[in-house]
């Protein structure tokens, strides 16, 4: 006879019964606190019709602070999940590495990126290259902080993933390649790592949408990307909130396409698997 293993107990009628109670209290709770922030905006005046206007009747609203912000994000994002799959990689294979220093180390460098809060390194950074003017001019240091820091903590995100990617392989695979005479290193290269990172990729795309979202803490140290200019625009026409739930929005809808897309990756992979 074949047993199931629950976390919990399933709930009794009282327990349902005072679940659904405490869901309808929160959910006047939150319908109550949501009415009281749309009352405080709209006696500021930042929900009327003319706040929204210049979205669809101004150009510069987008030419001039909506897509030059787009650009910014999407130009952190990029390079910095670029430079993070290298550093995942070469720290994910280090962390899998026979020789027990190259291990410790990267071991090291992974947990203590994957530990510092990433708005703390990219103050760091930032004020690192400004003292340090002959490496990066003044002018880029924002860009290079936060490119910085994402991939800083993506990279040891991703070496991380690596790892747990090359750990969840059947053993046999490695003593398959061990038995016709590869080193460790070859079966980690040639017959573990390809099969890990076609496994890590549904959450590979994922992580993208935490870089995006990340990008914006550059708002902290001067960085030119969507939310900082969604303050400018909101100072420009007087509607920081409309500004600022638009910039919701487009973030809401990027993100949105990431993640479908980890889906429809995902799915493509458990077809292929099936097949073979």
């Amino acid at each position: 006879m074949s047993t199931q293993t629950v976390l919990f107990d399933a709930p009794g009628p009282k327990a349902r019964a005072r679940h659904r109670i405490l869901t309808v209290i929160g959910a006047l709770i939150a319908i109550a606190i949501a009415y009281f922030v749309y009352l405080k905006f709209d006696e500021a005046g930042q929900l009327k019709a003319s706040m929204w206007e210049p979205f669809v009747t101004d150009p510069e609203v987008w030419t001039s602070y909506l897509i030059p912000g787009l650009k910014g994000t999407f130009m952190a994002a990029g390079i910095s999940i670029v430079l993070a799959v290298i550093f995942g990689l070469l720290f994910g294979m280090g962390r899998l590495s026979p020789i027990g220093p190259v291990r410790w180390f990267c071991s090291v460098i992974v947990e203590f990126f994957r530990a510092v809060p990433v708005l703390l390194m990219m103050v760091f950074a930032y004020f690192g290259y400004f003292a340090t003017s002959d490496l990066v001019p003044n002018v880029h240091a924002p860009l290079a902080a936060v490119v910085t820091a994402l991939t800083l903590y993506n990279g040891a995100v991703i070496a991380e993933l690596v790892r747990s990617g090359v750990h969840g392989l059947p053993k046999g695979q490695t003593e398959a390649g061990l038995a016709v005479g590869l080193t460790p290193g070859q079966v980690l290269r040639s017959i573990e790592l390809p099969q890990a990172l076609t496994a890590m990729l549904p959450a590979l795309v994922g992580q993208l949408v935490v870089v995006l979202k990340d990008s914006a803490l550059g708002y902290g140290i001067t960085y030119l990307e969507l939310l900082t200019w969604s303050k400018t625009l909101g100072s420009a026409y007087a509607n920081t909130v409309p500004a600022y739930i638009v910039a919701g929005i487009l973030f809401i809808i990027i993100n949105y396409s990431l993640t479908r897309l980890a889906v429809y990756l995902e799915g493509r992979l458990k077809k292929r698997r099936a097949r073979s």
